[in-house]
């Protein structure tokens, strides 16, 4: 069977289950979205305290590469026993799977903020709170974001996997069409996986131009 075939009966395998294929697609989205979310809300501060003091740096990005050297069906295996099958062991294992990326950004991020301009900031008493909220984070935001993009693509590929502690997802028809040898099926549930990786990305970059412009202009306010 030819290229052209074999995407013409992906395609007509997944119009022949569209309604199948959108809940898939749905519990693919909310594991990707909702971990990486989390592990924003966690990464983030945690990358913050992390540049105010160097022994919780060390201990965070130590514990944070540790979990990134593990292999994914690892964590998924080390999650089963402790809370069982479906969509939150899914969950917990791929948030682990995104922190590192945002983490390591928020770090570098930070740190790499010229030292003029916070000296500068400083001169005119701000604090170090108003130096972090109007001065670093704005400077920041392109390095944490792509962070926020790596993990974010990363864990739409991991998120195939959930399919082996019952998260559901595309993975049903990527593992499902390998065991029986059902290209179409496959295919079907790939390709999509790919160009929601591609979307996201995409997504995740608008999110930042927006929020760099508003926070580059509050910072052009704050330093007059």
């Amino acid at each position: 069977m030819g290229v052209i075939e074999t995407l013409g009966a992906a395609l007509s395998y997944l119009f022949s289950h569209f309604d199948t294929f959108l809940g898939l697609l749905q519990e693919h989205l909310t594991l990707v979205l909702v971990s990486v979310v989390l592990a924003i809300i966690v990464a983030v501060p945690l990358g913050i305290a992390a540049t105010r003091n160097e022994h919780v740096k060390r201990m965070v990005l130590g514990i944070g590469n540790v979990a990134q050297t593990i292999p994914t069906l690892a964590i998924i295996a080390l999650v089963f026993p402790l809370l069982g099958l479906g969509f939150l062991p899914s969950l917990v294992g791929l948030f682990a799977y995104a922190l590192l990326p945002i983490l390591t950004n928020t770090v570098t991020g930070l740190e790499n903020v010229d030292e003029s301009t916070v000296a500068a900031a400083r001169g005119m008493g701000m604090t170090e709170n108003q130096i972090l909220r109007k001065i670093k984070l704005p400077l920041a935001l392109p390095v944490i974001f792509a962070g926020i993009r790596t993990s974010a693509v990363l864990n739409v590929g991991t998120a195939y996997l959930a399919f082996f502690i019952g998260g559901g997802g595309l993975g049903v028809w990527v593992i499902t069409g390998i065991s029986l040898f059902n290209t179409p099926q496959l295919l079907a549930g790939a390709i999509p996986g790919a160009l929601l990786a591609i979307s996201l990305d995409s997504l995740f970059a608008l999110l930042e131009r927006h929020l760099g412009n508003d926070t580059l202009q509050e910072q052009s306010v704050a330093t007059g």
